[in-house]
């Protein structure tokens, strides 16, 4: 890989801290386990990842000071947390240490809220532009009949949206026409950028380059490679074969690219779009 390669999107998880109730023991068995940053740097070591961004997996502060806690500059570039939207950000976000103390972004999993439309509420309205307003952006994880939600949060907050895993795109499934609808839409509007991660059926086999293709020309096409992000889903990539072959299977899909484009989408876009560079100068002062 290329000499500065971020990982945008990874977690780690120990559940005697942290439980992870949705990891189904009989159809997850890959992930039904601790996952550690030791464990996460040695895959990084051996893909030659140099950086990466912890992403939240509960909404928990203590999980997010405890991610916070590991920033370094160097390999934990930054943290996209958890706070209470409905609450006041701003304090929450300052009680954080914020982006000093090396939070980029927050996030909510409204994929598993049992609200359907919990971000699109008005009651979180206030807090996404607090978000913005202090420089952080706001992840989405939605199912991708949500996906049309974050075209509506596109529309109503300058607030910088980072959609995960290209929202999920629905291979093999009637609801595809949608979906290619609605990213094509959400991409129109230049503050939002989505992250070349977490794609494909929970299925060992799915990591393929060919397979994945269709999703990831698309996103090229409409966000273009200065609005996508290289990210490894880091354990939860292990349901679709495990991180080597998702990397292989990314640089395939991303070698019609320049080296610049590439470089862009495997780290130089997560460094400018979470304000890395600005985090990496923090820790070490």
């Amino acid at each position: 890989m290329s000499a500065d390669v971020i990982d945008a999107h990874a977690h780690v998880w120990e559940r005697a801290r942290t439980p992870q109730s949705w990891i189904d023991p009989a159809t997850m068995a890959a992930i039904d386990a601790d996952f550690t940053l030791t464990e996460l740097r040695a895959m990084h070591d051996s893909l030659g990842i140099s950086g990466v961004v912890l992403v939240q997996t509960a909404h928990e502060e203590a999980e997010t000071r405890e991610f916070l806690s590991a920033v370094d500059g160097r390999w934990v570039r930054g943290v996209v947390g958890w706070v209470d939207l409905t609450g006041d950000v701003t304090a929450a976000v300052d009680s954080l240490g914020g982006r000093g103390a090396g939070l980029v972004g927050v996030r909510h999993l409204a994929h598993q809220d049992p609200d359907d439309e919990a971000l699109v509420r008005p009651e979180r309205a206030a807090g996404i532009d607090a978000l913005g307003a202090q420089g952080l952006a706001l992840d989405l994880v939605l199912r991708p009949e949500q996906l049309a939600q974050a075209v509506r949060l596109a529309e109503t907050h300058s607030t910088t949206l980072v959609l995960d895993h290209l929202g999920n795109p629905p291979f093999g499934t009637d609801r595809w026409a949608d979906w290619e609808r609605d990213l094509t839409e959400l991409a129109q509007h230049d503050h939002v950028v989505a992250k070349v991660s977490g794609l494909g059926p929970l299925d060992p086999h799915a990591c393929d380059a060919d397979g994945l293709r269709p999703a990831v020309d698309l996103a090229l096409e409409v966000f273009g490679p200065d609005r996508l992000l290289f990210g490894t889903d880091w354990p939860v990539v292990r349901l679709r074969g495990d991180a080597p072959q998702w990397a292989r299977a990314a640089q395939n899909l991303l070698a019609g690219l320049s080296p610049t484009e590439r470089a862009a989408v495997m780290g130089g876009n997560a460094t400018r779009v979470y304000g890395l560079g600005e985090v990496a100068r923090d820790a070490h002062t």
